[in-house]
């Protein structure tokens, strides 16, 4: 088949329009009827950009009995009857919710949609339409109904650190959900996707047979792409992208694995693809962060500007058990969870005897975007300026110019914004980790994460800097503990030059004050 005429779904979520519009599909039928036959009330989380709505929408296009539009998929040799059933697809994703009146106004925008179908009875409230709609929809049609609610947590993200509105917003949600579980006799199926979990949020309060899904090893691979899944579905768009960027058909999966693969929603569940990422790559021939470019969510910014959280510890990888991130906690001194739920950290490991899970960024595309995310908040540098600047972080130490390397990183400490961190040790700690996770994309740069090991050690092919930085001591103090601390010991049969660079930093100037360079 000729690549040029195969159509990569970037943007679409629905999934008649994909079938009838002959775009690529990853075909995730086989699990659409399994959750669909095994169960009525189910939730599921999952990072933005990551398949819900196109799965919510294949479960409308199922339960509507759309036969022809799962012809050759896994569902047709499963499903024998096709049977016709009511649906109620509610979608909270694309909205403003700045006040009660705009969440109101979206409810009762879908209430009047579906009482056109259905009739009224004059109920009075949202929750008591909602209710008189179900029930009328399942004795018009003699069947049960299936409700479907897109991203049910999308009012209570944008006003994740205002509490009153948020309080208000949770009331109206707490209610109107509340009628599926009133309604229970009237209902086939309901499926609510999100990114947060539910366990702690009261508008599920009323909603315990609810069975969250998220974390179950059967539906690891629901939304996203498994490995097997991209060189099956991709393969000869992967063959043109190797040929585009000059690489082998094999260096190119590797590429794209490093990339964008590594999301692991179970920890013995397989790594998945960001989807939107993959297809974004393949239709562009190029490995950029195209996750990250569509934007970091607001709720997450200004989370992450009340937080007093050592960034550092999010970077290197954290050990948590799963109430630590698993749920819904608003807590500025605590965004673990969601962060995490977020997309942003993932499943790495899990210690079955303590029950403890590793949390870690699930790929470069995700690190590095977080990385240079957040060197604004720390730095007076822009987001468009981070990239020249550590382009020339690397290029300086490749060439051995370390006093323009020096006058940098000072830059980089100029006018502290103040209201982001009056901690200045924390603060400083948290540039020079940023700077020198970045400068790893290009070069071995590696941030000192145990004792006994220098701050800092950077290797190019002709030199090997080792870097210790002292809170208001001297530089010479600094050179004095690399030399004692034996710092260098692991590269005295190394053939590069070595370079111990030691560094003292005010807290009064709050910059560099002097640093030695032997």
């Amino acid at each position: 088949m000729n690549t040029i005429n195969r159509k990569l779904p970037i943007g679409i979520q629905s999934f008649e329009d994909i079938r009838t519009g002959d775009y690529l599909y990853v075909d995730k039928t086989a699990l659409v009827w399994e959750i669909a036959n095994g169960g009525k009330p189910y939730f599921l989380s999952r990072p933005r950009r990551f398949g819900k709505s196109l799965l919510i929408s294949t479960f409308e296009a199922y339960f509507e009995g759309k036969k022809d539009l799962f012809e050759g998929l896994a569902i047709s040799k499963l499903e024998k009857e096709w049977k016709k059933y009511p649906v109620l697809h509610l979608d909270l994703n694309a909205e403003k919710y700045d006040s009660v009146e705009r969440l109101n106004t979206i409810l009762e925008s879908y209430l009047v949609q579906w009482e056109k179908q259905y009739g009224s009875e004059g109920e009075d409230s949202l929750s008591t339409r909602f209710a008189g709609i179900i029930r009328r929809a399942a004795e018009q049609t003699n069947t049960q109904v299936v409700v479907l609610i897109d991203e049910y947590d999308k009012p209570l993200l944008q006003t994740i650190l205002n509490e009153s509105l948020s309080d208000e917003l949770r009331k109206t949600l707490k209610a109107f959900y509340g009628v599926l579980k009133s309604s229970d006799r009237y209902l086939k199926f309901v499926f609510l996707t999100g990114v947060t979990k539910f366990a702690h949020v009261s508008v599920f309060s009323d909603l315990n047979q609810l069975q969250d899904i998220s974390m179950w090893e059967d539906y690891a691979a629901i939304c996203g792409i498994t490995s097997d899944e991209l060189t099956a579905t991709f393969m000869p768009e992967l063959e043109v992208m190797a040929t585009s960027n000059e690489l082998s058909l094999q260096e190119t999966i590797d590429t794209m694995t490093r990339q964008y693969d590594g999301y692991h929603f179970h920890y013995k569940g397989p790594g998945m693809f960001n989807p939107f990422s993959v297809l974004n790559a393949l239709k562009s021939r190029s490995f950029e962060h195209f996750w990250f470019q569509t934007g970091t969510p607001t709720y997450l910014v200004d989370l992450l500007k009340e937080s007093n959280y050592d960034l550092r510890t999010l970077i290197d990888g954290v050990e948590v058990g799963i109430t630590g991130f698993s749920e819904y906690r608003a807590e500025a001194n605590n965004p673990l969870p969601m962060i995490y739920q977020s997309g942003y950290l993932t499943i790495k490991n899990y210690d079955k005897s303590f029950k403890i899970y590793t949390l870690r960024f699930p790929n470069d595309e995700v690190r590095y975007g977080f990385l240079n995310f957040l060197i604004p908040f720390y730095t007076p540098v822009t987001d468009n300026e981070t990239g020249f600047h550590i382009m020339h972080f690397v290029k300086e130490l490749r060439s051995g110019d370390v006093p323009s390397f020096m006058h940098r990183l000072q830059a980089f400490f100029a006018d502290f914004p103040y209201e982001l961190n009056e901690r200045t040790e924390r603060h400083y700690q948290v540039v020079f980790y940023l700077i020198f996770k970045l400068m790893g994309q290009f070069i071995d740069a590696e941030v000192r994460s145990a004792r006994g090991r220098a701050d800092a050690v950077v290797k190019t092919k002709e030199h090997i800097y080792v870097f210790e930085f002292k809170l208001n001591g001297t530089a010479r103090q600094a050179i004095e503990q690399i030399n004692e601390k034996g710092y260098l010991i692991p590269y005295i049969v190394d053939n590069r030059q070595v370079v111990k660079i030691g560094v003292d930093f005010s807290t009064e100037k709050r910059n560099i004050n002097e640093y030695i360079v032997e």
